[in-house]
């Protein structure tokens, strides 16, 4: 059996959560919102998860020093989610196989979801394999692309979409398994030609796939995992999951 690795992007401050804490600190139910996502993949079987840390490093190291199997890494500079990934790079280069990413404000993520990215990864043997979602209301999130025979094409962020794109359901929640070897080579070609000047991981599946390597988008994903925490709302939202016990992974 090959190393499972995951990666977990836990290093913003999450301004629209109106706290001093980081955002993966904020509590649901007594707990911060990253246990539920290292308990996902805890449950998962992951030989070694990688929590890259930027804002408030330290207090977010501290409290999950418990943890087995975690390391941690520091986004000194948060200059997007691709970059974030790039502070992997040591750990990556010495794995050949599956990383999974995944971010630290996703406590509804589900072990389930993440195991079906993983046995579609060795099934198939693409660069990447992304869980997606069908949203009624999509808005906000980066929309699926397909061409004509239903392979992915690319992540379009709503800003960027055209009209038609707009009304795409199926979009990306940040959930994916890679070849380690090919995301390396991805991030090296990932250019920050943005507003923000930042580096996204969302390019990297549009990117591998232009050059011809084989990129899935699985809509596998649990209505459950579609709510993020983005604001207070969402918050209170997932404790009422947490709450009726509907979390489980």
């Amino acid at each position: 059996m090959s190393r499972k690795v995951a990666v977990v992007l836990a290093a913003g401050k999450g301004t629209r959560m109106k706290s001093e804490l980081p955002k993966v600190l904020i509590e649901i139910c007594g707990r911060p919102m990253l246990d539920y996502v290292l308990d996902a993949l805890e449950a998962v079987g992951f030989d070694q998860v990688v929590v890259v840390v930027g804002y408030r490093a330290d207090d977010v190291k501290r409290a999950m020093s418990g943890r087995k199997n975690v390391s941690f890494a520091l986004q000194a500079e948060q200059k997007g989610t691709g970059h974030a990934v790039m502070m992997c790079r040591e750990t990556l280069a010495g794995h050949k196989g599956a990383v999974a990413v995944v971010t630290g404000d996703a406590p509804m993520i589900q072990a389930e979801s993440v195991q079906a990215l993983l046995a579609e990864y060795d099934r198939s043997q693409p660069a990447c394999v992304m869980g997606t979602i069908h949203k009624e209301s999509p808005g906000g999130l980066g929309r699926i692309v397909r061409d004509a025979a239903g392979d992915f094409q690319a992540i379009v962020e709503e800003k960027d979409a055209t009209e038609a794109q707009r009304k795409i359901t199926e979009v990306n929640m940040s959930c994916y398994v890679f070849d380690s070897q090919a995301l390396l080579a991805a991030l090296d070609e990932l250019r920050p030609d943005n507003a923000q000047g930042e580096y996204y991981i969302t390019d990297c599946p549009g990117l591998m796939r232009r050059e011809g390597k084989k990129v899935l988008a699985l809509p596998v994903l649990k209505p459950i995992e579609a709510l993020g925490v983005n604001t207070m709302d969402e918050l209170r939202q997932a404790e009422e999951v947490v709450r009726a016990g509907q979390h489980i992974v």
